[in-house]
């Protein structure tokens, strides 16, 4: 017992010194980060033996430390108290850009290199300047189809979701997952008429949005909100925060999806009832409304659940994945949540799973709770969709027992 103790103890110490590591490397990671993906394709891509002529030296090196010190500037006036729109979309635009291209510089400009070289096609010059026109022509076509992609309307994704707890008479029930829509400093009112228009196409009885409405407030993107009032659904339509509605005065967008008839389910439920049978539709604020100091605003699912029959199956919407952990605690049938945008810039999913158990897709917790996460119908910062395609969600919910025929 004592050696057990022990191991145990040494363990818990060792897990909290790896803690420790890394929470003072994310303190550093802000000031970190800019200069590796600046200088890392730099120096691959214009001082590795390409010998390029003196002037496109000095010009190359001269934009990527223009681009070292102006992208976190625009970033700063854009998102920071200013809110300056334009600084905003230069920012955003430089910073997907960059990953990409520092991305590219190192997994597709290293191995190739070695590559060429083993394989011995031409000089050191010529391979040089080999890779670095392939990473260049790569990171253009990439960002030229992502751009696209995180412009257009999201596809729909359909998938049939089987509940074990769900009676026969809501078989069939059909519940339409927007989220992420992340309206911002590109206007995108258009697009948002246009994503409503395909919404209206799919005949939900329910249709849900799991927060990041906006960046920026309620009364600031309201012109590109407004198209969410003409949703239609057979049932209800019904609402829960993100984080980052935290950012921006939340109380204001629940009121505001309040005016646009969608139901703010702040950690409360509705009833969903359906030839003879009922489904808990219940909803919490986002994990990281108490920090907010917004009074009254938590993640309380006891609260959400709270007079609802425990035999009754419950569909719950959470705008993290992680809350799924509680969700499964409390023997929820299906979470459905966002926030994680599928990475939305490839290979970032990888840093996102740091953070979230889920990227994308169904998967299963605990002994019976089933969690969806969308990969986001919009879009954050960057106007760039790589590999991680924008989504509107069809759940077509079913039960074990399909009803009989008359």
């Amino acid at each position: 017992m004592t050696e057990i103790s022990n191991t145990g103890s040494a363990a818990q110490e060792a897990q909290g010194a790896s803690g420790s590591r890394l929470r003072r490397l994310m303190r550093y990671l802000p000031l970190i980060a800019p200069l590796l993906l600046w200088a890392v394709p730099c120096w691959l891509l214009l001082h590795t033996g390409q010998r390029w002529p003196l002037p496109v030296t000095l010009t190359g090196t001269a934009l990527f430390a223009l681009g070292l010190t102006g992208m976190p500037l625009a970033m700063a006036r854009g998102h920071g108290r200013r809110q300056q729109d334009r600084a905003a979309i230069v920012g955003d635009t430089l910073l997907g850009g960059i990953w990409v291209l520092f991305t590219w510089s190192v997994l597709l400009g290293v191995p190739l290199r070695l590559v060429l070289t083993v394989a011995g096609v031409g000089d050191g010059q010529g391979r040089a300047r080999l890779v670095t026109w392939t990473v260049l022509c790569t990171a253009a076509v990439l960002l030229a189809w992502g751009y696209a992609e995180a412009r257009r309307v999201p596809r729909v994704r359909r998938l049939d979701v089987p509940l074990p707890r769900l009676g026969a008479g809501l078989d069939g029930t059909r519940v339409v997952l927007i989220t992420d829509t992340h309206y911002g400093p590109l206007d995108r009112a258009r697009w948002s008429a246009r994503v409503c228009e395909t919404v209206n196409g799919l005949e939900a009885d329910l249709v849900c949005h799991t927060g990041d409405i906006a960046d920026g407030t309620a009364e600031r993107r309201r012109a590109q909100a407004a198209p969410l009032g003409t949703v239609r659904a057979t049932r209800a339509r019904v609402y829960v925060t993100g984080n980052h509605e935290y950012y921006s005065e939340a109380q204001g967008w629940v009121d505001l999806m309040d005016e646009l008839g969608w139901e703010p389910l702040r950690n409360r439920h509705l009833l969903l009832e359906r030839g003879g049978d009922t489904l808990v539709v219940a909803g919490v604020d986002d994990v990281t409304a108490e920090s907010s100091g917004l009074e009254g605003h938590r993640a309380h699912l006891a609260g959400a659940l709270q007079g609802a029959d425990p035999d009754l199956p419950v569909l719950l919407l959470a705008h993290q994945p992680k809350f799924v952990d509680r969700a499964a605690a409390h023997g929820i049938d299906l979470q459905l949540s966002g926030h994680t945008h599928g990475g939305q810039i490839w290979p970032f999913h990888h840093l996102v799973r740091l953070d979230q158990p889920v990227v994308a897709g169904l998967s299963h917790h605990g002994a019976r709770t089933l969690l969806y996460t969308s990969r986001g119908t919009g879009f954050w910062g960057p106007p760039f969709r790589v590999f991680a395609p924008s989504e509107i969600t069809l759940l077509v919910l079913r039960s074990p027992e399909r009803p009989t025929s008359p």
